[in-house]
């Protein structure tokens, strides 16, 4: 019954709600992180059927053992919804998390990890690559379109992999 909810309540695939409802202490952690995420339960539910039980096993741990707060886990995907960071970054702010017990804007801060969303920072950037690679913009204009694939790729790096993607 209570799977049957979280595919109703959550718009969660069956799958996932039988998963997520195996323990009464796995559903009420997911409940608390889908709190702190409303409207997004199914990056939710793949965060704590992913890398939050991937952690736990790893480390031997039950879901009551965590050392992460359910409130930690939904304060680190607020901040994918909110574009403070990427999905990628997150998984490099999870481990930190993970190992420390600090909250995800902690670590954000002090690592520097923000993402950039401002996009005349990223034309910025974007111009410098273009400038600096006449040949690749001369052949993708020519129709090689792989190579857009390849500025993404130089910007991305040139910004530590920090610029929005979407923007990007």
């Amino acid at each position: 019954q209570k799977a049957q909810r979280f595919q109703q309540q959550y718009g969660l695939p069956a799958y996932d709600a039988q998963v997520l409802t195996a323990s009464r202490e796995v559903a009420e952690f997911f409940k608390a992180v889908a709190a702190a995420v409303p409207g997004d339960a199914k990056m939710a539910a793949n965060w704590v059927m992913g890398d939050f039980s991937a952690a736990l096993n790893k480390d031997g741990l039950d879901v009551t053992a965590s050392r992460l707060t359910a409130q930690q886990l939904g304060g680190l995907l607020a901040r994918i919804v909110d574009n403070t960071i990427s999905g990628k970054i997150a998984k490099e702010v999870f481990e930190v998390m993970w190992a420390d017990g600090s909250d995800a804007d902690t670590v954000i801060e002090a690592r520097g990890l923000k993402q950039i969303t401002d996009s005349g920072a990223i034309e910025k950037v974007i111009d410098e690559i273009i400038a600096a690679n006449p040949k690749q913009l001369a052949d993708y204009r020519s129709g090689k379109d792989k190579l857009f694939g390849f500025f993404v790729g130089q910007a991305m790096k040139a910004t530590g992999g920090k610029a929005n993607p979407a923007l990007l």
